[in-house]
């Protein structure tokens, strides 16, 4: 695997999706003070405005659209050209759908597969002839605890992020002999719109911890100028991804164990989103 160094620098170049989200939001709060400029990509004009009137940030750049479409990933890779390159790419946009499996949509499980992995992958295709041009770059994907652990009510995220970790481990070993380091950041539960009430309530009921915002917006800048390939945020949770690897029937009947409580905040009909 590639061993690259990361070196302390103030002058990121920077993209990152989702900029708007809860923890996006967070991470483009502590991390603009250290960017020559930060291009911030997000579904809605509106909030991309805003987040940069709240922030008061003077060196943000915004890019409207979906970026799934090749169309929206031209007008970042044109704006990235113009404003003289880019050594920071931040993957984060991502949807979660908390559903059974077999209650999910078709249409469903392809948005989740789309926004949380084919899209970051497209993107970061469209953005490596760029970052090669730097003396140094980083691509950091963000992914989730769940994708080491699968956990009942997110087989499709869970999938999602499996495969989101699995792409950032083989393409950081791809271009191992270039300057490009590839990265996956794994925050735990969260306390963001992204879990809605049940998730939320659910978590409390199995004594889950979950983090703010901010918290992992810390754990990422810590993150980000450290030389590990991965983070997993929590003790906990680093332990029991572990056992997972290693000893899978243990983590196997205390997940089984939870389903009764899982259950009970899990909608009850296909389609249906609580």
């Amino acid at each position: 695997m590639n061993n690259k160094n990361i070196k302390k620098t103030s002058g990121y170049k920077t993209i990152i999706t989702g900029a708007t989200g809860g923890i996006g939001r967070e991470i483009v709060k502590k991390l603009a003070s250290q960017c020559e400029y930060i291009i911030l990509v997000g579904l809605l004009a509106d909030e991309l405005s805003t987040l940069i009137e709240e922030l008061k940030l003077n060196n943000a750049h915004v890019i409207e659209g979906n970026i799934g479409q090749l169309e929206t990933r031209n007008r970042i890779k044109n704006l990235a050209k113009s404003l003289g390159g880019v050594n920071l790419l931040i993957n984060n946009a991502g949807t979660n759908n908390f559903n059974l499996f077999e209650n999910q949509t078709a249409e469903t499980i392809g948005n989740i597969m789309d926004v949380n992995l084919i899209a970051p992958m497209l993107l970061t295709s469209d953005m490596i002839s760029i970052l090669k041009k730097e003396p140094q770059a980083q691509i950091i994907n963000t992914g989730s605890i769940f994708g080491y652990i699968g956990y009942p009510g997110f087989s499709a995220y869970s999938a999602s992020k499996f495969g989101l970790r699995g792409f950032s481990q083989a393409l950081n070993r791809e271009l191992g002999d270039t300057n490009i380091k590839v990265r996956y950041f794994a925050p735990r539960a969260t306390q963001t719109k992204f879990n809605n009430d049940k998730v939320v309530e659910m978590n409390q009921a199995l004594n889950t911890s979950m983090d703010t915002p901010a918290e992992v917006a810390t754990h990422f800048m810590k993150f980000l100028n450290q030389s590990s390939n991965e983070m997993k945020i929590g003790f906990k949770e680093s332990f029991f991804v572990w056992m997972n690897n290693f000893l899978p029937s243990i983590p196997d009947k205390s997940i089984i164990k939870q389903l009764p409580i899982i259950k009970q905040y899990l909608p009850k009909q296909k389609g249906q989103s609580k």
